[in-house]
């Protein structure tokens, strides 16, 4: 009889702690350059993780060009080449569009009422990596099922024009496997 107490308190306490763990789950993306011909090496990650503000972006990543850079999630699940409207093969394009459930048709930035998949800029240092978090108060790790993030070239004005909201060609992505 004396075992039972400490064993169910050692039961409890790995029920309260995997009960935690769920509640803080934390998602690694890997991320990758990618190109016309397809994807490429390794840049590292982006852990995702929810919190009571959204959802936390928390980069791991390398050899990217400094200075900031738009930083989206896209509608699709891929990272492939695709051929685009004037026939010719664009790095990533498999990815979609921006991700916009709600079908608003706008750039807004993370903090607008546009698309759900524009994220704050992604800061990158002079050494070329990037590791600061950025917060999406408007996403949920439920919305990051079958999608991807993709990095572009150059910063993001959130504007409808010029298109894909100042952001310009894509140069990383990864697809988010939940």
């Amino acid at each position: 009889m004396r075992y039972s107490t400490p064993l169910t308190a050692i039961a409890a306490s790995l029920l309260l702690a995997t009960s935690a763990a769920q509640a803080n789950e934390t998602l690694d993306v890997e991320m990758h350059k990618v190109s016309a011909d397809g994807t490429e090496e390794s840049i590292g990650t982006v852990a995702l993780e929810h919190t009571d503000h959204g959802l936390l972006l928390t980069p791991s990543l390398t050899d990217l060009e400094p200075g900031v850079h738009g930083f989206h999630v896209h509608q699709n699940a891929s990272c492939d080449p695709a051929e685009n409207d004037d026939g010719e093969m664009t790095a990533a394009l498999s990815a979609g569009g921006h991700y916009d459930p709600e079908e608003t048709d706008t750039h807004q930035g993370p903090y607008g009422e546009g698309h759900l998949g524009d994220l704050p800029v992604l800061t990158v240092n002079d050494d070329g990596e990037a590791n600061l978090p950025v917060l999406a108060p408007r996403l949920s790790m439920a919305d990051m099922s079958g999608r991807s993030l993709m990095i572009h070239a150059g910063g993001d004005t959130y504007s409808d024009e010029p298109h894909l909201g100042g952001g310009g060609a894509r140069m990383a992505c990864g697809v988010v496997e939940s």
